[in-house]
């Protein structure tokens, strides 16, 4: 019997070996094999350039041959010019092993071989505008995970590709006219699509949890100008917006730690943003290094530029990325990024001890005759809303602390124009809400919400307390406060600020606090209890 099993070994070793460099066996048998994974293997890459001046010209290969990746390399701007990166693509259990297949991008002007010694089996292969691509016999490579599989476009000297198993290739492409501030770049994966699942938010084990509201981001595709900053940028010098923005949200995630990051709105700059997906990234790529999860909605500008990706599209985008609980939402209801997260409760509890609802406030009006400004949240939104959170109370009751409901949005309820309220927090601005009103608020109070918090206004970064027609207080309304240098700051030497809300799930309490870009670094700024013991607090006196 052993002698019989020794030669069954053996057999499947050397048919092994034989299927690797022949490809003996049926494709159907090839998934039991460790090396093999099914899917795309990219086999080569190209550029293809034209001229609106030629009408000859054009900027699509054949595609039976050739898939084209849609991104104008020069993002509209060429004038006349436009470019599309190529490329070609084979099934795996087609590709035979003296096949040639890549094994590394990089984009430069010289040879990457000159002056390397590499293997006898590779060489580098020249292709337009800078590309270089190191191919080998798929037999050589060294498993499926060393072979590239996917190339994307992405824009800007900061760009950056926070997927699982992609990396950036390279320097910029060696494109004629194309700006600095959005020069093109290659990212590549390889390997086979790396699966991640959808994080689930808990409380620490010492019954605390912390939540970053960023606000107003204002990304663009590329680094972005600054706009308003303080200190003022010296004359002749150059304020760049982006990594100005990232460095103070980055900063702030290792100081402060928090559990969940609520982007809410605006996180691009549409008008200076024609590449939605390179602004996305880099916001993305703070939270997925750290292994934060973040939740996302959207304000008015995210999709505001004519070549900007439709909110679907971002969301889609932002839905795959790891550690994103970002949700589209029901299809039925209006707007995209309708959706609320479970925050479950310490240990190994199933049961939830915070709901976050997110809830798209849209952009414009739609009916700027008789509503001048902004759009405001609809009937339908309100009445999934209600729904839900009369839903979620069923399920809620068997968790034995006080559960908590929280809210976040991008353009400001119509009650943030109350100025009679009690207040903590600046009032710099006038309050951009929608002049009608659908009576939201009356719905997060009637459905036990405590606090809600919006962006949009970014020099306003105050927190109201709203009441009830008896005076108990019924919901705090909290502006961030804009973080992003893209965007505007101004009224009278705004510093960019972030706005925390610290939960302590044992005394039902939520503290709220901000921390600024520039100034007072260390400090707390306007440091309130908002809930305590599960309802929401009167204003503290100083």
């Amino acid at each position: 019997m052993c002698q019989v099993a020794a030669f069954a070994f053996f057999s499947l070793v050397v048919v092994y070996f034989i299927d690797n460099r022949y490809r003996v066996l049926p494709s159907a048998l090839h998934n039991a094999f460790p090396a093999h994974h099914p899917g795309l293997i990219v086999t080569d890459i190209t550029i293809k350039s034209c001229s609106s001046l030629n009408i000859f010209s054009t900027c699509k290969l054949d595609a039976d041959i050739w898939h084209r990746i849609e991104k104008d390399l020069y993002l509209g701007s060429g004038w006349v010019n436009s470019a599309y990166v190529h490329v070609k693509r084979k099934k795996e259990e087609d590709i035979l092993p003296d096949d040639q297949v890549i094994l590394d991008v990089t984009v430069g002007r010289l040879d990457p071989a000159q002056g390397v010694k590499g293997e006898a089996n590779e060489k580098w292969e020249g292709r337009p505008n800078g590309i270089w691509l190191k191919q080998a016999a798929k037999r050589h490579a060294k498993g499926s995970n060393q072979i590239i599989t996917s190339v994307d476009v992405l824009f800007g000297a900061d760009a950056v590709d926070p997927r699982d198993g992609w990396q950036m290739a390279g320097t910029p492409l060696l494109l004629e006219n194309s700006g600095e501030g959005q020069e093109p770049r290659l990212s590549i994966r390889r390997g086979k699509k790396a699966p991640h699942s959808r994080p689930i938010p808990r409380v620490n084990e010492n019954g605390r949890f912390k939540i970053m509201q960023a606000a107003d981001l204002h990304l663009s595709t590329g680094t972005g100008l600054c706009r308003d900053e303080m200190p003022p940028t010296p004359k002749g010098e150059k304020c760049e917006a982006d990594p100005r923005t990232l460095e103070f949200v980055g900063r702030l995630l290792d100081q402060e730690k928090p559990d969940l990051v609520i982007l809410s709105g605006d996180q691009i700059n549409g008008d200076t943003a024609p590449d939605a997906q390179t602004a996305i990234f880099k916001y993305a790529e703070l939270f997925i290094a750290r292994k934060i999860p973040f939740a996302t909605i959207f304000g008015n500008h995210d999709d505001e530029g004519k070549s900007s990706l439709p909110r679907a599209g971002q969301m889609s985008l932002i839905e795959s990325l790891p550690y994103s609980l970002s949700v589209a939402g029901p299809e039925e209801i209006e707007g995209v990024g309708n959706y609320y997260v479970e925050v479950l409760a310490r240990g190994s509890s199933k049961h939830s001890a915070l709901t976050v609802y997110l809830l798209d406030t849209h952009a414009y009006s739609p009916d700027e005759h008789n509503f001048k400004g902004y759009d405001w949240i609809k009937k339908n939104q309100i009445e999934w809303f209600k729904n839900t959170a009369q839903g979620l109370k069923k399920e809620h009751a068997g968790y034995t602390g006080i559960h908590m409901d929280l809210s976040f949005i991008h353009i400001p309820l119509p009650e943030y124009r109350d100025d009679k309220l009690p207040k903590k927090g600046e009032w710099r601005e006038g309050v951009t809400a929608p002049v009608f009103n659908t009576g939201f608020r009356d719905a997060l109070v009637d459905e036990g919400v405590l606090m809600v918090s919006c962006g949009h206004d970014h020099a306003n970064e105050y927190c109201a307390l709203s009441s009830h027609d008896d005076g108990r207080p019924a919901l705090w309304m909290c502006y961030a406060g804009g973080a992003g240098f893209g965007g505007y700051g101004g009224y009278g030497g705004y510093h960019r600020r972030i706005r925390f809300f610290d939960i302590d799930v044992n005394e039902a309490r939520i503290t709220t606090y901000k921390r600024v870009e520039y100034g007072d670094l260390e400090k707390r700024i306007d440091e309130q209890i908002i809930v305590d013991g599960g309802r929401p607090a009167r204003l503290q006196e100083e």
